[in-house]
């Protein structure tokens, strides 16, 4: 097994960098960002499993771990490949979950700035239905950006925010706190925004990534109202097209009229590596995805000070 190389560049922080694995499916272009990449290897016989999603391929043993291969080129709708035996599994770690993707090949890692990727259109990468959470356009060539935790919580529900969990804290009050939401999936800011309505925070501000909500928190700074009565509590994914998580908590903390406001990060890249980088740029709390009922419990304790 292989272990995607990275860039020196990578290990600052808030630099808006990251770190895209190319690969195909059929002759389409996608990525993945390398932080949820821990193996690539050539793919491998995998035993069926009998009642599964049909999107899964199966499973196999790599090592010590069982892990579930998800084929790729059926989920997306593609034709098989031409030269099965040079496929490649791309082991993937997040959301404290590993999976293995199964496609045709591996192009090469590149690096690149969120600000060089943009929202797909909802007219042509499927809307709300859609599984791109960003097109990138690099050395002349579109990358279509893949939403992994889309693909992963279709299969495989119980792995993704669970409502049931905000039931658990027991009965809750309606609260006006205002809450920031920056999030790019469009699945996942659903759940979320519809988790903390049903905990109480019903006054919820959705971006779909740092750069609008950084612009949302400047205009209530430039009309010289108090932050607090407009924001009480940033929540942000990691990674998002224009401007990501890291980059928005580190711009958040170097304003003074926004460097208290507590900023949540709330991802599925959250590990040892990257709590580092987060303590790094001062943000307040940082827990994995999917644990919603956690994330509310956070939100409570910022909001009540």
């Amino acid at each position: 097994m292989e272990e995607p190389k990275r860039s020196n560049i990578l290990l600052e922080s808030g630099t808006n960098e990251l770190e895209v694995l190319e690969f195909k499916i059929a002759d389409q272009l996608y990525g993945i960002n390398v932080a949820k990449v821990s193996e690539i290897m050539v793919a491998t016989g995998t035993k069926p499993m009998q009642k599964s999603h049909p999107d899964v391929e199966g499973i196999f043993r790599p090592r010590d771990e069982i892990i579930t291969v998800i084929d790729m080129a059926h989920y997306l709708g593609l034709p098989p490949s031409e030269n099965p035996e040079r496929d490649i599994f791309i082991i993937t770690r997040f959301n404290q979950q590993t999976f293995a993707f199964h496609v045709h090949s591996v192009v090469g890692i590149i690096r690149i700035s969120w600000t060089h990727m943009q929202k797909p259109d909802k007219l042509i990468y499927g809307g709300d239905e859609g599984v791109a959470t960003a097109v990138a356009e690099y050395n002349g060539q579109l990358i279509t950006i893949l939403d992994f935790e889309k693909i992963v919580s279709e299969i495989c529900p119980e792995t993704g925010i669970q409502f049931s969990d905000i039931e658990k804290l027991g009965e809750r009050q309606r609260r006006d706190t205002p809450v920031l939401i920056a999030e790019d999936s469009m699945l996942l800011s659903k759940m979320i925004i519809e988790s903390l309505h049903r905990a109480g925070y019903v006054n919820t501000i959705k971006t779909d990534n740092g750069q609008e909500a950084w612009d949302y928190l400047n205009e209530i700074k430039a009309s010289g109202d108090e932050v607090r009565q407009h924001v009480a509590c940033v929540v942000s994914d990691i990674e998002m097209p224009l401007m990501d998580g890291h980059r928005l908590t580190k711009m958040i903390r170097e304003t003074p009229e926004l460097h208290t406001l507590p900023v949540i990060l709330f991802s599925s890249l959250i590990d040892d590596e990257m709590r580092r980088k987060g303590q790094q740029l001062g943000a307040s709390a940082q827990i994995s995805k999917p644990e919603i009922a956690k994330l509310v419990t956070l939100i409570d304790e910022f909001t009540a000070l």
